[in-house]
């Protein structure tokens, strides 16, 4: 990991703090159409997931899979997607996003599906409190 750490700006204004684990933070997406976290590896610079050494991809998997195991068992949620897109926010990301039939972007990506709707700022508080607690 690297000091030089930065959180681009747009992942800030559309996401939570929840914790941060070994290697990436650890972000909800304020939209409450979906359950939806998001896993920032503080690593200064990197865009791609070759840009991280052997040990930070198996750390980086294994935070994935924790984040996946709970995500998985959230009510209603019947799949997962997985995504590193990048290609607006060139920081290296990995959205982890439950779906269900009959969601308001199913069985299309969640990206372009509508305007985000923003949790209530105490909703928003107490969500990424119970992520927090979960992730622990």
């Amino acid at each position: 990991m690297s000091g030089g750490f930065e959180l681009d700006p747009r992942l800030a204004a559309d996401s939570a703090f929840v914790a941060d684990g070994p290697l990436s933070q650890v972000r909800l997406i304020d939209d409450t159409r979906f359950p939806w976290l998001v896993l920032v590896p503080r690593v200064a610079g990197a865009t791609e997931w070759i840009d991280l050494d052997g040990s930070q991809q198996r750390l980086l998997l294994a935070e994935l899979n924790q984040v996946s195991q709970l995500l998985r068992g959230e009510p209603g949620v019947e799949k997962l997607n997985i995504g590193a897109l990048g290609n607006i926010v060139r920081q290296l990301h990995v959205h982890v996003v439950g779906r269900h039939a009959g969601d308001p972007a199913w069985p299309g990506p969640v990206w372009g599906s509508g305007p985000m709707q923003r949790h209530a700022p105490e909703a928003l508080h107490m969500l990424t409190a119970r992520w927090r607690q979960r992730l622990a």
